[in-house]
């Protein structure tokens, strides 16, 4: 096996590039490798990692002070991640989607794993997760029961990871299938959805979403495949309008809301038009659900994603009738909670004139209430920048 020489110990599952001190020993992509430091005179190897040379990250911790990992090793960690969700969290009482496997957080550093009924959804970040996803995919669905899965790389693999890979599965897949999240059935088509095909994510917020909803109008901004606008007309909604730039979709979340049987208007159109024009009909509603895509994927994007957000926001709060509520959710792992909370602060703070001439006040709002992802996306506690979801809980006045 190779050694990796780094200047100093970490916990910090990526090892990029510039942190590696030096390689002995010959690799291959996928190889495990030891990971050792320098800061003592002698040489001790603390980690062992998985190794790609063309990647951005050349080296991804999975296992820390202990023996090389084997097949046994794959096989606990898939044990351990099939017990949390069942035994402990208890989510087949629930719903058929959720997440299985959550990369760093479940010993998988690179991959993520959704189940959605008999269908297991793989997105995968690494080259060396790659090469082992047929076996963790086949693992898993002896474990669960699943009769299909398919994996898929993200949509940065080749420039992350110097490789373009094919997606692929396990034959037979459908090209669809409906998942229960409580009394809510979603469809999920594979061939046209972002990351694994639906948002196991949001459950949390959209069920409470729901418990908010009798009576009340209802405004769901990005509404991808309708998972907030379905859940609130369940709830009893009065009104509920859908708002995305996708067709593909919207078409999919009109099905969702056919099959529950709820009535949800959709409306095809760039979230900040569909914001003005209904500033200039002077039209607000008493929830408003702001959940755009991941608008900073990278640090280069930082700047201009966060001003995305603030302005956003400015616009979307001046559409929560008074004493009204709004959720508002960032996905953007770059984001920071300070940052994401300092944003819909001055947002909601923001008056004047914009850019149509129309007159923005100042709003005062409270922040109910912080959420993130929920328990079956858990945090890494060696990688806490992997809480990526972060969703804020206000009250407009």
């Amino acid at each position: 096996m190779a050694t990796v020489y780094l200047g100093r110990a970490t916990m910090q599952p990526n090892v990029f590039r510039k942190r590696i001190e030096r390689v002995e020993g010959t690799m291959a992509t996928g190889d495990w490798v030891r990971v050792c430091h320098l800061e003592q005179q002698e040489a001790k190897v603390f980690a062992y990692g998985l190794y790609n040379e063309r990647s951005e990250i050349p080296v991804r911790l999975a296992s820390w002070w202990g023996q090389r990992p084997d097949e046994a090793y794959w096989d606990r960690l898939l044990d351990q991640a099939v017990e949390l969700r069942h035994q402990w969290l208890g989510l087949p009482k629930l719903t058929d989607a959720y997440r299985v496997i959550h990369a760093e957080a479940d010993g998988f550093p690179g991959l993520a794993v959704d189940r959605y009924g008999d269908v297991l959804s793989a997105e995968v970040f690494s080259m060396a997760m790659y090469l082992r996803c047929r076996s963790v995919m086949e693992g898993l669905s002896r474990r669960l029961g699943t009769r299909h899965w398919l994996v898929q790389p993200s949509p940065l693999f080749h420039r992350q990871e110097g490789y373009d890979v094919p997606a692929f599965d396990s034959g037979e897949l459908p090209k669809w299938v409906q998942v229960r999240e409580a009394e809510a059935k979603f469809r999920i088509q594979f061939e046209s959805g972002h990351k694994t095909g639906f948002f196991c994510d949001q459950r949390d917020n959209r069920l409470r979403l729901k418990e908010l909803s009798p009576g009340r109008s209802v405004l769901d901004l990005c509404c991808y495949t309708g998972g907030f606008s379905v859940q609130a007309a369940l709830g009893g909604a009065s009104e509920v309008i859908g708002v995305d730039l996708d067709e593909a979709p919207l078409q999919l979340a009109k099905k969702n809301a056919d099959v529950n049987q709820v009535r949800v208007r959709y409306s095809q159109s760039d979230a900040f038009a569909y914001l003005r024009d209904l500033l200039r009909t002077g039209k607000q509603f008493d929830i408003v659900v702001l959940d755009p895509p991941k608008l900073i994927r990278n640090r280069d994007e930082h700047e201009e994603g966060a001003k995305k957000h603030f302005d956003l926001n400015r616009l979307a709060i001046q559409l929560v009738k008074t004493g009204g509520w709004m959720l508002t959710c960032s996905c953007a792992g770059l984001l920071s909670w300070d940052e994401f909370y300092d944003l819909v602060s001055k947002a909601a703070r923001a008056g004047g004139w914009d850019a149509d001439g129309v007159w923005q006040p100042p709003r005062r709002v409270q922040i109910v209430s912080r959420t993130g992802a929920p328990p079956d996306h858990p945090v890494a506690s060696h990688c806490p920048q992997s809480e990526y979801l972060k969703s804020l809980w206000l009250r407009v006045y």
